[in-house]
C-alpha cells in the first residue's frame, strides 16, 4: 500500500513538474515577445538586404540561406527542400526613364520578371502602335528605334511574344483586313446615298501590340502601355517554362503610369518633337535555376512523427521588396521559433516552421511539400499560414471537438497586451465541403488533403486604414507598410498556440471540419 501511494505520489510530482515547465516556456515566450521581440528585423534584412525575392533570382537564394542560417543559429534542423528549377534565373537592377522635352519630366514606370531590359541608356522618339496593314505600311520606316505606345491597361503581366500569340495576332490581322474592305464598301455606299440613314461599320478586334512581332523585326526599342496607380507588375507567366537563355525577350515591355502615358500620348498624335530615354538593368542567368523551401524543424521529443505547421511564402514580386506579401508573413513565423527556442522549449511533438518558394508563381513550393510528404499528412494537428497582409492576430473559430484543446492553449493570450484581447469562438457552421482545386495561398494543397488548415482572426484593431489590394503585387510592397506593433504581437500569438498545441497529448480532432466523403 505504502509503495502504492508512493508511486502515485511521485508521479503527481513528475506531472506538475513538466506542466510547470511548460507553463514557464509559455511565460518565457510573451516575456521575450515583449521585451526583445525581432519581427521587424527579420523583416528589414529579407526585405531591404535582399530585397524582391523572385525564384530564379540571387534574391530569393540569399534569403533561402540566411533563414537557414538562422534557424540553425537558433537550434533547429533545417531541410533544404529542392522544389522545383526556373529554365533561366532573373535578377532586377536600377531602372530609370524621363522624357526630353522642353517641359520635361522622370518617368514613372515599372517592367514585369522576366522581360527585357535596355542595351544601356536608350534614347529614341515615340509613335502610336498601327491598328491595321495600312497604318503599318506607312509607319514601318520610321519604326527603328521607336518606343511605341500600345493600347489596352496594364494587368500586370507582359505582350505574350511567344510564337502562339504570334498566330493568335496574325489571325486577328486577317480578319481586321477583311472587315476593313468591308467597310470601305459601306462607307462608299453611305457617301452614295448621303440623304439616307447611314449604315454602321463592323467594329474591328482590338489588341494591344497587334503588330508585336513585325515592330520588333522593324527594330523598336520597347513597347510602352498605360497602367493605373500603384503600377502592378508580375512575371512572363506564358513563357517561362519554354524560355531559354538563347530565346529570351529582346524588346522592353515597359507600364507606364497613366497620367503620363496620356501626356505622352496626346504629344505624339500631335506630331510634336520630343524624345524618351530609358536604362533599364534586367539581367538574366543560364539555368536552370533551383529554388527550395526553406524549412526549420523543432524536433518532439515524444512524438517526433507527429507534427504542428506554420508558415509563409519567402518568394515576392521583385519590383518593390516584398515587405507585406509575404514579408508579413514568414517573419512572424521566424520570430515564433525563435522565441520557442530562446524560452527553451521542447515540445512533445515536431514543430515545422515552413518557408515556401513559388508561391507567386502557383503555390509550387507548397504542392511539391504536400505531394513528397503524403505520410506525415494524416498526423499534422494544423497548418497556420500567413497571407494577408501584416494585420494582428486577435481570434480564432474552431469546430466544437478542437474547442476545449485551444481553450486551454489559448488562456494565456488575452494578458499579453490589452490592446489585443483574443478570442476564442466555437464555429457553429455545419462542415464546408473539403476543396477540390487550390487557390489563394499556400494552405491550400493541405486543405484538398484534409489537414486542418485553421487561420488566426486578423482585423486592423487600431485602424491604420491598411489596404491589401492597394499593395498586392505592386510597387508599393515595401517594409514601411508593415505595421509593427501588429507583427510583433502575432509572433508571440504564434509561438504561443503552435507550442501549446504540441504539446497536447493528442492530435487534434478533425471532426466538423469537413464533410466526410460519404456524406457528400
Amino acid at each position: 500500500m505504502k509503495k502504492t501511494l508512493l508511486s502515485v505520489t511521485v508521479l503527481l510530482l513528475l506531472v506538475t513538474g513538466v506542466a510547470a515547465q511548460r507553463s514557464d516556456v509559455v511565460d518565457r515566450i510573451i516575456e521575450l515577445g515583449r521585451t526583445d521581440n525581432r519581427t521587424m528585423h527579420h523583416l528589414d534584412v529579407i526585405s531591404n538586404r535582399f530585397g524582391g525575392r523572385l525564384v530564379g533570382s540571387d534574391a530569393y537564394e540569399n534569403a533561402a540561406l540566411w533563414c537557414a542560417s538562422e534557424f540553425r543559429k537558433w537550434g533547429m534542423e533545417v531541410i533544404m527542400d529542392e522544389a522545383g528549377s526556373v529554365p533561366v534565373g532573373f535578377n532586377r537592377g536600377p531602372w530609370f526613364g524621363r522624357l526630353l522635352a522642353e517641359n520635361g519630366m522622370v518617368l514613372h514606370f515599372a517592367t514585369p520578371s522576366y522581360t527585357s531590359g535596355t542595351k544601356g541608356l536608350q534614347r529614341g522618339h515615340v509613335l502610336i502602335e498601327p491598328k491595321n496593314q495600312a497604318e503599318f505600311n506607312s509607319m514601318k520606316g520610321a519604326l527603328k528605334g521607336a518606343w511605341v505606345l500600345i493600347g489596352g491597361k496594364n494587368d500586370g503581366w507582359p505582350i505574350d511574344w511567344s510564337t502562339k500569340a504570334d498566330s493568335a495576332r496574325a489571325e486577328i490581322i486577317a480578319y481586321n483586313d477583311s472587315i476593313g474592305a468591308i467597310n470601305r464598301e459601306i462607307l462608299r455606299e453611305n457617301y452614295s446615298n448621303r440623304n439616307a440613314p447611314p449604315k454602321e461599320l463592323i467594329p474591328l478586334k482590338q489588341e494591344p501590340a497587334l503588330f508585336y512581332r513585325q515592330m520588333c523585326e522593324a527594330g523598336i526599342l520597347g513597347v510602352i502601355q498605360s497602367s493605373s496607380v500603384p503600377i502592378r507588375a508580375l512575371y512572363d507567366r506564358k513563357n517561362l517554362d519554354k524560355i531559354t537563355f538563347e530565346t529570351l525577350p529582346e524588346v522592353c515591355d515597359i507600364k507606364l503610369d497613366e497620367s503620363q502615358f496620356a501626356v505622352i500620348e496626346k504629344m505624339a498624335a500631335e506630331r510634336r518633337s520630343f524624345l524618351l530615354e530609358f536604362d533599364i538593368r534586367n539581367h538574366f542567368k543560364p539555368g536552370p535555376v533551383k529554388y527550395h523551401n526553406v524549412i526549420g524543424v523543432i524536433k518532439g521529443t515524444r512524438y517526433p512523427d507527429e507534427y504542428v505547421m506554420l508558415g509563409g511564402h519567402l518568394d515576392a514580386y521583385d519590383v518593390a521588396t516584398g515587405g507585406v506579401d509575404d514579408g508579413s508573413g514568414v517573419t512572424p513565423a521566424l520570430e515564433a521559433a525563435r522565441l520557442i527556442m530562446a524560452a527553451g522549449g521542447k515540445p512533445k511533438r515536431t514543430i515545422l516552421v515552413c518557408l515556401w518558394a513559388a508561391e507567386e508563381f502557383g503555390l509550387l513550393g507548397s504542392k511539391h511539400w504536400v505531394e513528397a510528404n503524403k505520410d506525415k499528412l494524416p498526423k499534422i494537428s494544423n497548418y497556420f499560414n500567413r497571407d494577408g497582409g501584416p494585420t494582428v492576430a486577435t481570434g480564432l473559430s474552431v469546430p466544437d471537438a478542437m474547442y476545449d484543446d485551444f481553450r486551454k492553449i489559448c488562456e494565456p493570450l488575452s494578458s499579453i497586451n490589452p490592446d489585443f484581447p483574443f478570442t476564442l469562438t466555437k464555429n457553429t457552421n455545419p462542415p464546408r465541403p473539403r476543396p477540390t482545386t487550390a487557390g489563394g495561398s499556400d494552405h491550400a494543397h493541405f486543405a484538398i488533403n484534409g489537414v486542418p488548415t485553421l487561420s488566426f482572426d486578423t482585423p486592423d484593431v487600431k485602424g491604420y486604414n491598411f489596404s491589401y489590394q492597394e499593395i498586392w503585387h505592386t510597387e508599393n510592397d515595401l517594409y514601411t507598410k508593415s505595421i509593427p506593433e501588429y507583427q510583433e504581437h502575432t509572433s508571440v500569438v504564434q509561438a504561443v498556440v503552435v507550442y501549446g498545441l504540441a504539446n497536447l497529448d493528442h492530435l487534434l480532432s478533425r471532426k466538423g471540419l469537413y464533410l466526410e466523403e460519404s456524406s457528400k
